[in-house]
């Protein structure tokens, strides 16, 4: 088992932490906020992923990151919700790229979500972690977070560990 990490911020780190948690090869999700170097060293809410890679590959996981968050909209809030791909290695920044332009075809309009280095780190504080896992019938979560994972069960269903989402199935 070879586990590795990467990050990713786009939108809120709730729905984010979330739709990771769910997916199966995905041991770990630390959440808070990220900064990265130059023009993006100012904190952004994000997630690092750690995950097996025998399990669930990076191209799987930037997938399902540019499908659950407003990743081709450069909105007014992108300094906190930041569209990226934070790497740890100079090989993983060349991957994402090339993932991200290999994705790009399935997108209408033009992918915004870049590959910068993760600078630094801040989690969240205790009571915010796992907030889904926690919360799953606040409002926010059945608003912004449930339709992430219905998604996600409709689009990537070999992918998503059922236990985590068995609310949200339908029982016949």
């Amino acid at each position: 088992m070879e586990l590795t990490k990467v990050a990713f911020g786009g939108g809120c780190h709730w729905c984010t932490e979330a739709v990771f948690q769910t997916l199966i090869g995905v041991e770990l999700v630390e959440q808070g906020w990220v900064a990265s170097t130059e023009t993006n060293n100012s904190f952004s809410e994000a997630v690092i992923v750690h995950f097996n890679t025998d399990k669930i590959n990076l191209k799987t996981l930037i997938e399902i990151h540019l499908l659950t968050h407003k990743s081709t909209s450069n909105h007014s809030m992108r300094t906190k919700y930041r569209s990226a791909i934070y790497y740890f290695s100079s090989q993983q920044k060349e991957d994402s790229l090339k993932i991200i332009e290999e994705l790009q075809v399935n997108f209408k309009d033009r992918i915004i979500t870049k590959a910068l280095t993760l600078k630094e780190f801040k989690p969240n504080t205790e009571e915010f972690q796992n907030y889904y896992q926690s919360n799953p019938d606040k409002p926010f979560c059945q608003n912004y977070i449930n339709p992430k994972l219905i998604f996600l069960l409709q689009q990537f269903s070999e992918k998503i560990d059922k236990r985590k989402v068995a609310h949200l199935i339908p029982t016949t």
